[in-house]
């Protein structure tokens, strides 16, 4: 694409991120995106782009929303910490206390925390599972209530891919009586007036960005003798699935949240700003201090890389050539997605796009370092 049309709105202090959003066209091949930044709980940033189709007969608009991936873990990670704040769970306490059929198998001593920082070892079934089982709320949950740990829980990290959104929202789900998406759209999405959904409705669907899958499919094959396989791809899933209404409609929570940019820095904003924003308090910033304390580094057993976790977040991490500082926290997504806050800079980022790409993947990097050098400046 030789050029591309910019559209929303950007505080001249961050010219360089639309200069880097638009090079994610020009040089980066992106095809649909949008960036939103906030300052102070404040938008400089809102700003998209391009189109929301591979064949380019869709634009992408200021209210389209995208299969946000991993990306959305972190907003059911705050989630998960408003519930912890409230004191109707422990990250302490075995899951077994909120769903008692989870303790099978070795799994009695498993505990939130377990979970939410990817020591659980609970990353995939033991069986192979159809590809039909994902959208099975049941059948998933009794798959991995049976099913044995890859590792001694606490023991070591590696990254839930798919497991970690099925047992969190079960707990979710255990302790409040809503599904996991209810819960997010009645306590975060609906009181700061964002779009985030875990199952999107019907009457949503016309807004929803065309995923555009990698030239070669990336997964493992299933394989029942293989933590990564059984990790990655079990049941079987596919990049095109995202663009089914099946998947659009399920409750796959650690995979299929749907969103915008804008709405994913506003969440960010309020955990960079104390864990309140607009009068809407959400978390004490006493629980975001615990919520972004390492619990994990080194290299993980799932991915194969050293990279480094929170309760529910990822933290920079420099073996990864991260440019965020020590102080952010949040989450990306698999394709090339990312959302975080930054409270000592006081910011809130996020990114999202519908091409996907792997690894060496610099779009939302290029994001990143505009934004830092915006502040850098004097922003």
């Amino acid at each position: 694409m030789s050029e591309v049309e910019i559209h929303g709105e950007c505080d001249s202090r961050f010219a360089g991120v639309r200069e880097a959003f638009e090079e994610n066209f020009t040089e980066r091949g992106d095809v649909g995106a949008a960036v939103a930044v906030t300052l102070g709980g404040e938008p400089v940033v809102d700003l998209w782009a391009g189109h929301a189709d591979a064949a380019g007969t869709r634009a992408w608009e200021r209210e389209t929303i995208v299969n946000l991936y991993s990306t959305g873990k972190g907003v059911i990670s705050l989630g998960v910490h408003m519930l912890v704040d409230r004191g109707v769970l422990d990250l302490d306490a075995p899951v077994a206390r909120y769903w008692p059929e989870f303790a099978q198998a070795g799994k009695e001593g498993v505990t939130l925390r377990h979970v939410l920082s990817h020591r659980s070892g609970v990353v995939g079934a033991r069986r192979l599972l159809p590809e039909e089982a994902k959208y099975d709320w049941e059948t998933m949950t009794e798959a991995l209530a049976e099913a044995e740990p890859w590792w001694e829980p606490g023991t070591r990290h590696g990254y839930h891919v798919w497991t970690w959104g099925w047992i969190v929202g079960e707990i979710v789900q255990r302790a409040t009586g809503r599904p996991v998406g209810a819960f997010i759209r009645e306590e975060i999405a609906d009181p700061l007036g964002v779009d985030f959904f875990i199952g999107t409705p019907t009457s949503e669907h016309g807004r929803i960005a065309e995923i555009v899958p990698p030239s070669r499919n990336p997964l493992p094959e299933p394989d029942v003798t293989s933590i990564i396989a059984m990790a990655h791809n079990n049941p079987p899933w596919s990049f095109e699935e995202a663009n089914t209404v099946q998947w659009r409609e399920g409750a796959v929570p650690a995979g299929n949240a749907h969103g915008d940019a804008r709405g994913l820095a506003r969440v960010y904003a309020a955990l960079a700003n104390g864990g309140e924003l607009d009068g809407v308090r959400l978390l004490s910033s006493e629980a975001i201090e615990a919520a972004r304390v390492l619990q994990s580094e080194g290299t993980d057993a799932t991915i194969g890389v050293s990279n480094r976790y929170a309760l529910g977040f990822q933290l920079p991490s420099p073996e990864l050539d991260d440019p965020r500082p020590e102080t952010a926290f949040g989450h990306s997504g698999v394709g090339g997605s990312q959302a975080f806050a930054d409270p000592a800079a006081g910011l809130g980022f996020a990114y999202v796009m519908n091409r996907i790409r792997g690894p060496g993947d610099v779009r939302a990097r290029s994001l990143v370092e505009a934004a830092y050098a915006s502040l850098e400046a004097g922003a």
